[in-house]
């Protein structure tokens, strides 16, 4: 009997070290990484850009496979996710945003997030507002939505009779992996710091060309200038790994993608803009700045080299160097601190006071709701001659080029 019971003990020792699954290290790894990785794409696939934005939409086998898995994995339910993150979009850099770090500090965002979305969750004025298209069937009512927290329950027995106890520790990481990389790095880095590919009207950021991690999750800035576009990357050198999986989808017909971002067309330069330039150029204006803020680099470097030529004071190079990354941005959106560095700045260049000037001038083409259709061309239309006539290189090209904009 004592044998017996010696055995037994041996087995649940052993049992409790390897579980059923006797993994190396690396393989554990391995194990972890996948299925973080399974649940970042059901976030970004499913609840982003399938639920909440309804960029695409997803087949029964796909939805349904997210639907258990984020379940399983985290927690969260379909209906609340979408509210808040469309709230987020509604009402972004201002006091009712439920994460903005530009509001609530980005110290409070990276170490508060998972608290921030709960918060919000308990707000039923905002689940009643934002949450409507969401899944509401037996399975939503019955399981996901009123047992949300089996989900994660189960996903601990399943790790520790796989795994053993160190699959209490893997059960964590997989746990924290969103909370950590989307409601602390997406929504707390990603309104920043980073690089922006457009003037959009929030504080987005791309945090990374190439989106892997977190899903492509990564490039905040496309997606805040695009929301309802199920693709995020819009430069060559930008990649998506969410994008791959869903054009995988599409291939084997259980996606249906519904929108991608616009892209300025270009034809025959014409002799005059008119209103089907106008068209365009307000159609894909986030594209048209983009471009124009080439130009303003483009000029910065030809007043850098007229400096380095001239041997000027390092303090006049240092000052338009310093206000480099302000020049493409909207007036409201450079910070107080530098508006008086590049107030200087324009002063001593009067070829980039100028190319601001007109930048702002360009912009109220479409901020400029109480002028007609006709009266608008006529402005871009004396724009356009302003700047080809205005003897700056960049400036021109660009104008030459605006002319060629198709609708």
């Amino acid at each position: 009997m004592s044998l017996d019971i010696g055995l037994l003990w041996n087995a649940v020792v052993e049992w409790m070290a390897n579980g059923l699954w006797d993994l190396s290290w690396w393989q554990l790894l391995l194990y972890t990484l996948v299925t973080t990785h399974f649940t970042i794409a059901g976030v970004t696939i499913f609840l982003h850009r399938s639920q909440a934005h309804r960029a695409l939409d997803l087949g029964p086998v796909p939805s349904h496979f997210f639907r258990f898995w984020l379940w399983l994995g985290t927690g969260m339910v379909t209906k609340e996710w979408v509210a808040i993150h469309r709230k987020h979009h509604a009402k972004c850099e201002t006091v009712d945003d439920p994460h903005s770090p530009q509001t609530r500090g980005l110290s409070k965002v990276m170490r508060e997030g998972a608290e921030l979305y709960r918060s919000e969750a308990k707000n039923t004025e905002t689940i009643k507002k934002f949450g409507h298209g969401t899944p509401d069937d037996w399975l939503e009512r019955n399981l996901y939505a009123k047992h949300s927290v089996w989900g994660p329950t189960l996903m601990l027995i399943l790790n520790v009779a796989l795994f053993g106890v160190i699959g209490m520790s893997i059960w964590a990481m997989q746990m924290v992996w969103i909370p950590f990389w989307a409601a602390g790095v997406v929504n707390g880095i990603g309104h920043f710091w980073g690089y922006r590919n457009y003037e959009a009207m929030d504080a987005s950021t791309n945090l990374s060309p190439w989106g892997i991690i977190i899903g492509g999750e990564e490039l905040h800035n496309n997606h805040h200038t695009y929301p309802t576009s199920a693709k995020f990357s819009v430069k060559p050198y930008e990649f998506d790994i969410g994008w791959l999986y869903i054009s995988i989808l599409q291939k084997l017909g259980w996606a249906k993608v519904k929108k991608t971002p616009p892209r300025l067309r270009m034809g025959a330069v014409k002799p005059v803009a008119d209103e089907l330039t106008l068209e365009a150029i307000i159609a894909n204006r986030y594209e048209v700045m983009a471009r124009y803020a080439r130009g303003v680099r483009s000029a910065v470097q030809q007043e850098l080299d007229l400096l380095k030529q001239k041997q000027a004071q390092k303090s006049d190079v240092s000052l338009l160097k310093g206000v480099q990354r302000w020049l493409h941005r909207d007036a409201e959106k450079v910070p107080e601190r530098a508006q008086g560095q590049l107030a200087q700045a324009r002063a001593a260049h009067p070829v980039i006071d100028q190319m601001l000037t007109m930048r702002e001038e360009l912009r109220q083409l479409w901020l400029n709701t109480t002028l007609s259709r006709e009266q608008l061309t006529n402005q871009l239309q004396a724009w356009c001659l302003r700047a080809e006539a205005s003897g700056i290189a960049a400036l021109k090209d660009f104008s030459v080029k605006l002319r060629a904009a198709r609708a």
